[in-house]
């Protein structure tokens, strides 16, 4: 337990950090919002960029753990997606917000810290495949549902058309495409500017976390405690019991099976609020699901670690 809160603590303090600068009035919220505008525009588009570029493709990828921790993801989405609307009668671009919180779980703050001491450092080479991917596939996914969702009366070629833009136009969409592409090329970049965007890429997590807090100054959970408490149990129970259930069937190694299932049960990660705040909707489930299932994921993570081989 004590491992556990040696990780989880520092997330909270960082968060707690930006809640208490805009509480005691040291920022102002127009100074969160342009401090998140930087981390989703340049920060993290070069953290994605340099994760990809440097991720070796042909050691790491296995179609079975990949497709095992993917499949149970789309379900969470889908969970939350439908579970939104239906279950909550929330409009249509909200519920594709509250899908991705439930998609989107925390594989780089909990995910990795998190198998190495439980697993020690060999341990994530399994973490290292899903991580390259898991931006790319979930923005990729949550793009193009809430753009065939907001085009839903424009007809069929206007929403391809929103999706081709939006996917294509994207800061973060743009940092992942240019990763692959200096990767699969193997491109090598002056040093200069690898050192330039390591530094911009060194900021991302801890500025998005910073930001953050301060939102969850305005975004109090009132009146959304149903529906968020609904994204942890979908984030917390659902997703990682289907990547169990998958992993059985494809026969993922002993290491893979770990990796996948301890990665699905970690709460939703920062990027469900910034692809909230990308669209304007959402955004107090978002900002909240992120903070409680963290601590709700302590508890969590202990029961699936219990379980695992």
């Amino acid at each position: 337990m004590q491992d556990l809160l040696d990780v989880v603590l520092p997330v909270f303090l960082v968060m707690g950090f930006g809640y208490a600068a805009v509480w005691k009035g040291f920022l102002s919220d127009s100074a969160v919002d342009a401090l998140m505008r930087f981390v989703q525009n340049f920060a993290i588009p070069c953290l994605l960029f340099g994760a990809i570029a440097s991720i070796e493709i042909g050691e790491t990828f296995d179609p079975a753990l990949l497709g095992s921790f993917f499949t149970g993801a789309t379900i969470g989405f889908a969970a939350g997606l439908f579970g939104a609307r239906l279950l909550f009668g929330r409009p249509w671009e909200d519920s594709v917000v509250i899908g991705f919180c439930a998609l989107f779980s925390n594989s780089v703050l909990l995910g990795l810290p998190i198998t190495e001491r439980a697993y020690g450092t060999d341990a994530l080479g399994p973490n290292y495949a899903i991580v390259a991917l898991h931006a790319p596939f979930c923005y990729i996914l949550g793009f193009t549902v809430m753009e065939i969702v907001r085009s839903r009366d424009a007809g069929f070629r206007s929403a391809a058309r929103s999706v081709f833009a939006s996917t294509t136009q994207n800061a973060l969409m743009i940092g992942i495409g240019l990763g692959f592409l200096a990767n699969l090329t193997d491109l090598h970049l002056p040093s200069a500017l690898g050192d330039a965007i390591d530094l911009m890429a060194s900021a991302a997590l801890p500025a998005a976390l910073f930001g953050l807090g301060g939102v969850l100054h305005r975004y109090r959970p009132e009146g959304d405690m149903a529906t968020i408490a609904y994204v942890c149990a979908v984030s917390l129970t659902l997703h990682p019991a289907m990547v169990w259930l998958l992993g059985s069937a494809t026969g993922l190694t002993e290491g893979q099976f770990r990796s996948a299932v301890l990665t699905a049960a970690m709460g939703p990660g920062v990027n469900a609020y910034i692809f909230a705040n990308m669209f304007g909707v959402a955004k107090r489930v978002a900002a909240s699901s992120v903070l409680l299932a963290t601590a709700f994921s302590i508890g969590s993570i202990w029961f699936w670690l219990s379980l695992l081989p």
